[in-house]
């Protein structure tokens, strides 16, 4: 069974305001003195957290699981701990995918960083967005790359499912998931063609750093790519979830994305020639909607509804989720989401109770670490 794993980058913010705090590095020298205490540690760092671009966010990642229930332990679990490590930093942390006040970020410190920062200007300095991305296990890169080129009309229902950023800078952008709007500011976002064989794929990749544009291969930000560290597909189109559960429902639809990509690769069927144009439109329709308007539907891109792009992709993978024994948990999480909505329904149903945005942001960090 291919194995999964979550990375998800948290905000953090002050416990009683809600603006963002630049405490990252308080948070991750409290998680590296535990990481010293811990029976057999050799050392620190020894824990799931690492800095971001801004000096505002933390990220973590989980490790690789089969079984979705253990997926969801890891994700409370390690949310649980950076609650704690951030309450020594005088912060809470946030999932939600872009800061709801104000706020002007601090790029982190480094060398890889300064360069961004230098480069890439205003781009760099605004950056302060969170993602989720899913890791699902490929057994090479030619079938990873058959996977990439198969799953990209459905990664915009992803996307819908997951919004969680409907306010930036202190407005209602008028988008459900804004992340997405702000994060293709960088050149390399984005989707991307058919590759047709990893050696284009490496071939393409090698092409963009020699231009000097990118730094180096972890700034290919493709929707999905291959990791440049781990034998997975990474598929990196999600915001981050205010609801735990959420993150195990993408993760359980990657794996039967990559499943039935990769054996519809097996049996010789190519895949779908959708224009990157088109792919574009979907995600910008995504971004806008989320769950509460119209999307593109991925097999014929053309406008229906939320439910009808959703179950779409349901029935795509549904033969691989019940060969994973993930079919029942992943309609029940569906009906969950069509009935309550995503983080992004949430936040605007916060503030349209009375709330100031300073309190739904503490609103929805109290959620944050809920099971």
């Amino acid at each position: 069974m291919r194995s999964v794993g979550v990375e998800e980058e948290l905000l953090l913010v002050d416990r009683n305001s809600g603006a963002p705090l630049a405490v990252s590095g308080a948070v991750l020298a409290a998680a590296d003195r535990l990481a010293w205490q811990r029976p057999g540690a050799c050392g620190a760092g020894e824990h799931e957290f690492e800095k971001e671009l801004q000096k505002e966010q933390l990220e973590f990642a989980t490790k690789p699981v089969t079984e979705m229930g253990e997926l969801q332990e890891e994700i409370v679990r390690i949310r649980g701990e950076a609650a704690r490590h951030a309450a020594s930093a005088g912060a809470v942390v946030a999932a939600l995918a872009t800061s709801p006040l104000p706020v002007q970020p601090s790029l982190n410190v480094g060398r890889r960083y300064r360069w961004m920062g230098e480069q890439f200007g205003l781009t760099a300095q605004e950056q302060l967005t969170c993602g989720c991305h899913v890791h699902v296990s490929v057994a090479s890169d030619e079938e990873g790359v058959a996977v990439l080129d198969r799953i990209r009309p459905w990664l915009a229902v992803l996307m819908a499912i997951s919004a969680n950023s409907p306010f930036w800078q202190g407005e209602d952008s008028g988008y459900a998931g804004y992340r997405s709007r702000v994060w293709n500011r960088w050149p390399s976002a984005g989707p991307v063609e058919i590759f047709g064989s990893a050696d284009r794929y490496h071939e393409q990749v090698r092409a963009m750093i020699g231009t000097g544009v990118l730094r180096d291969e972890g700034m290919i930000y493709f929707d999905a790519r291959l990791s440049a560290a781990y034998p997975t597909v990474e598929v990196r189109v999600a915001d981050v979830c205010l609801d735990a559960s959420t993150p195990v429902l993408l993760a359980a639809l990657v794996r039967g994305l990559a499943e039935t990509a990769s054996r519809a690769w097996q049996d010789g069927q190519p895949p779908v020639r959708v224009s990157t144009s088109l792919l574009r439109l979907a995600s910008w329709r995504a971004g806008r909607s989320g769950l509460d308007g119209p999307l593109l539907h991925p097999e014929t891109m053309r406008e229906t509804s939320a439910e009808a792009a959703v179950e779409a992709l349901y029935r795509h993978v549904r033969e691989a989720l019940q060969d994973h024994d993930d079919d029942e948990r992943v309609r029940e999480a569906i009906a969950r989401l069509h009935e309550r909505g995503n983080g992004a329904r949430t936040q605007r149903r916060l503030l349209a109770e009375g709330r100031t945005l300073a309190s739904v942001v503490t609103r929805c960090a109290e959620m944050t670490t809920q099971p």
